[in-house]
Order: structure tokens, then C-alpha cells, then sequence
């Protein structure tokens, strides 16, 4: 109901006549906007390239990111040394990267795929090593009484019992990641919904541009619902408190 009501302030918005069309195009225009991006494809095509890239990069940063947050929880001078360095790169903003990207890999997969990678990795190894420095010391005692050291006792015992921190790194890896891809594809101007948003701004058409970013806007509430709420309570339900 709540944007049942939020469309129809916006259309009473634009009926009025207040704002030009320029600036804020009605509901219907958007909707026309929507519709003509499914059918000539460019839109689904988009929305399936991002993803692609989004589900590449994700999976590289969180792969990477969980192993660097452990060898920085269970090792002091790499977390003297590197876990400072992490600090800093994480306050790097995603597009930030781009030029580095356009210049190793031009403008191709490799380099959207580069951004949604690196501007996701640090802030999952960061949370990785939050989890596991929070594990009750009993655990890993508890787990070396029990005859498990080394990779057992990280895989047995460390990480089921940091699985609440983790999962919340993914979902800020998530966050960062969605945001890379699409700074990526804007600037890159490499088909997908960056380029559908970067094409509706050289066209002058801020229907289209309002349309793309409502598929941004709900693809992310959708991630979130389905992906990591469910995920959340299936975790928290085994290892919460």
C-alpha cells in the first residue's frame, strides 16, 4: 500500500504541473519507458548482464574477502600490517577504481567485473575479521579439546560460530558490489542498466532514467528480501543467540 500511495502522490505531483515534465515525468511516461525497454529487449538484456557481472563479482569478493578476514583474525603482524592497509582501501568509493579498471582491463567484462570485485572485497574481509575476533574463546578451546587445529578448527568451529557477522558482511559486499557494477557500466558505457541510465541522459529522456533507477531501486529490495533476510533468519536460527 505504502507505494500504491507513493505513486499516486507522484502523479498528483505531476498533474499539477508544478514541475516541468523535464524534471519530473509522469508515472505513465515511466511506465511507457518500462515497457518499451521489455520489448525491444534492452531492458531484460540489461538487467541479466548486471546480474551477471554483479553475481561474478560478488562471488570473487566474498570468496577473497572471507579468506583475507581470516588470515588477518588469526595472524597479528597480518593484521598489523595489512588489516591497517584495509582500513584505508575501504574508504575508497567504488568509481574511484574505474580509471585503474578502464587501464588494465579497457573497456570490457573484466573491468566492471574488476570494480564490483575490489569495491566489495575489503568491506567483507573487514566483517570477516569482526566475526571471528568476536567467537567466545570457550569455542575454540572447546574445539582443540576435541583434537581440532589448523583448517579444521577454522572451518569446524571458527567460522559456523561467526556465521551472524559474516552473512552481514555479504550484505554490505552486496551493497558495494551493486553499486560498482552500476558506476562501472555508466562510465564504461558497456551494455547494461549503467549504460540504459548513461544512454537516457545523452537522449535527454528522464523517463527512461527514472525507469532505470525504480529497476535498480527494486532489484536491491528484492536481494534483500529473498536472498539475505532469509538467509539472516535461516543463520540466526542455528547460530544466533
Amino acid at each position: 500500500m505504502f507505494y500504491v500511495g507513493l505513486v499516486i502522490v507522484w502523479q498528483l505531483v505531476s498533474s499539477s504541473h508544478f514541475f516541468s515534465e523535464q524534471v519530473i515525468p509522469s508515472p505513465l511516461e515511466v511506465g511507457k519507458a518500462l515497457m518499451m525497454g521489455v520489448k525491444d529487449g534492452s531492458l531484460v538484456y540489461g538487467i541479466a548482464t548486471s546480474m551477471w557481472r554483479l553475481i561474478v563479482g560478488l562471488a570473487i569478493a566474498i570468496a577473497g574477502g572471507t579468506v583475507l578476514g581470516i588470515f588477518i583474525a588469526r595472524y597479528e603482524t597480518v593484521n598489523q600490517t595489512i588489516g591497517s592497509l584495509l582500513l584505508g582501501l575501504q574508504s575508497i568509493p567504488s568509481v574511484a577504481w574505474v580509471p585503474l579498471a578502464f587501464l588494465w582491463f579497457g573497456k570490457t567484462d573484466g573491468g566492471v567485473i574488476f570494480v564490483t570485485a575490489i569495491g566489495a572485497l575489503f568491506a567483507v574481509a573487514i566483517t570477516t575479521h569482526s566475526g571471528i575476533k568476536s567467537v567466545p574463546l570457550e569455542f575454540i578451546a572447546a574445539g582443540k579439546n576435541m583434537g581440532a587445529s589448523g583448517l579444521q578448527l577454522i572451518t569446524s568451529v571458527i567460522i559456523p560460530a561467526s556465521f551472524p557477522h559474516l552473512i552481514s558482511g555479504f550484505k554490505q559486499g552486496w551493497s558495494y558490489a551493486w553499486r560498482g557494477v552500476i558506476s562501472a557500466e555508466v562510465i564504461f558505457s558497456v551494455l547494461g542498466l549503467g549504460s540504459l541510465l548513461n544512454l537516457g541522459t545523452k537522449e535527454n529522456n528522464i523517463s527512461q532514467v527514472i525507469a532505470i533507477l525504480i529497476v535498480i531501486m527494486f532489484i536491491g529490495i528484492l536481494v534483500d528480501e529473498f536472498v539475505f533476510k532469509r538467509l539472516e533468519r535461516s543463520v540466526m536460527s542455528k547460530w544466533g543467540p
